[in-house]
């Protein structure tokens, strides 16, 4: 089971984009759980996830989170703005399984 932590602000949008992402991952069968947290939660989970996506927003904090992950080995990304605007769940689904499959 692969374990992708999703961060925004809050939680809130992130939490709507993976309400949409659980649907698609369940329809395909596929062996991934997604999460959604506030960004003062990393912490809690960095040592227990497989990649971290950023909302759009936190574009800013990219560097920062990918110095903090690398003791981790954890991949961190940027969410697409057209898809997490959209809650385009199968185009993260996708990029998530392409990415984590290299």
């Amino acid at each position: 089971m692969k374990r992708i932590l999703i961060i925004c602000g809050a939680g809130a949008s992130s939490g709507f984009m993976a309400k949409n992402i659980r649907k698609v991952v369940k329809e395909r069968n596929l062996e991934y759980s997604f999460m959604a947290r506030s960004d003062s939660e990393v912490d809690e989970y960095i040592g227990e996830i497989d990649m971290l996506l950023l909302g759009p927003h936190l574009k800013y904090m990219y560097q920062d989170m990918v110095e903090y992950a690398r003791p981790y080995g954890v991949p961190v990304y940027v969410i697409d703005q057209k898809a997490y605007g959209t809650l385009d769940g199968a185009a993260i689904v996708d990029f998530v399984v392409k990415e984590l499959g290299k």
